[in-house]
């Protein structure tokens, strides 16, 4: 995720992503620079309209959605029959 990062931040900055200023950017933060992967960033972004790729990742994230995972449809909710709930109290109270 760094690595991605440390692009992003580049293209910001209008600095060209090369491995070169990647290998900077990730040294000076502190990180371990594993030389297979600033190569195959480099390479994925390359032809890459990093502007247009952002704007449309906004634009899905933005997009509203069907529907929530935590949702659950009324027919599928369990509730506990009224009866059996008082009876659990009852025997408490004696």
């Amino acid at each position: 995720m760094e690595y991605i990062y440390a692009a992003l931040l580049l293209h910001r900055l209008g600095q060209h992503i090369n491995e070169e200023n990647l290998k900077k950017v990730l040294s000076a933060a502190g990180a371990t620079v594993d030389e297979g992967k600033v190569k195959i960033l480099v390479a994925s972004l390359n032809g890459v309209n990093i502007d247009e790729q952002l704007a449309n990742a906004s634009l899905v994230a933005a997009a509203p959605s069907q529907g929530s995972v935590a949702e659950v449809p009324k027919d599928e909710k369990k509730e506990e029959p009224k009866a059996e709930a008082a009876e659990g109290l009852a025997s408490l109270f004696g």
